[in-house]
């Protein structure tokens, strides 16, 4: 038995939680979620918990019951609280501004880099050298994040790039001199 999808999804208050044949709209204060589930997948709806159960053990099941139990809590937590991630940008001249809704990086190139949000998802600019990513989905984030990032990933010689905040970067050692 899955230990992610056996566990019961406890509805908070002011969610609510509907299905119709696999396809799950959650609501709440913050917005609204919807996305269809494997037809084999049950979901149950009663007395605001939410559970999970599989039709049989074969290995699609197994490894459909764990995820789908898992993206219902993401869309659960979603709604209620939001999902946000932080990045930072370190090198010399390196710097952030919102133009608008749209977001452009200086980082290094001969040109900015504009990078214009999905609907839902929206860029915060706190300083100069910090990005947070904010919305319900935490997918959507999570890939507009990535996406980011991926303008100037760290360099692992002088840590320059963008990287996500509290991110580890591995430092190698530079060439050395003959002697």
């Amino acid at each position: 038995m899955s230990r992610v999808g056996k566990k019961p999804l406890e509805i908070p208050a002011g969610v609510t939680v509907t299905n119709e044949n696999n396809v799950v709209t959650v609501k709440g204060p913050k917005g609204e979620l919807t996305r269809t589930f494997h037809p084999d997948i049950e979901i149950k709806i009663e007395d605001n918990v939410v559970t999970v159960s599989r039709p049989s053990d074969a290995k699609e099941h197994r490894a459909l019951h764990g995820t789908t139990r898992s993206l219902l809590g993401n869309m659960v937590e979603g709604v209620s609280k939001g999902y946000e991630r932080g990045l930072e940008l370190i090198g010399v001249g390196y710097r952030a501004q919102k133009s608008g809704s749209k977001l452009v990086l200086s980082v290094g190139y001969s040109h900015p880099v504009e990078i214009t949000p999905e609907q839902g998802i929206e860029i915060d600019v706190p300083t100069q050298t910090k990005v947070v990513v904010k919305g319900i989905d935490k997918e959507r984030v999570g890939a507009l994040a990535a996406n980011i990032r991926d303008v100037r990933p760290p360099e692992p010689y002088k840590g320059k790039g963008i990287r996500y905040e509290g991110e580890y970067v591995r430092r190698k050692e530079g060439k050395t001199a003959k002697k």
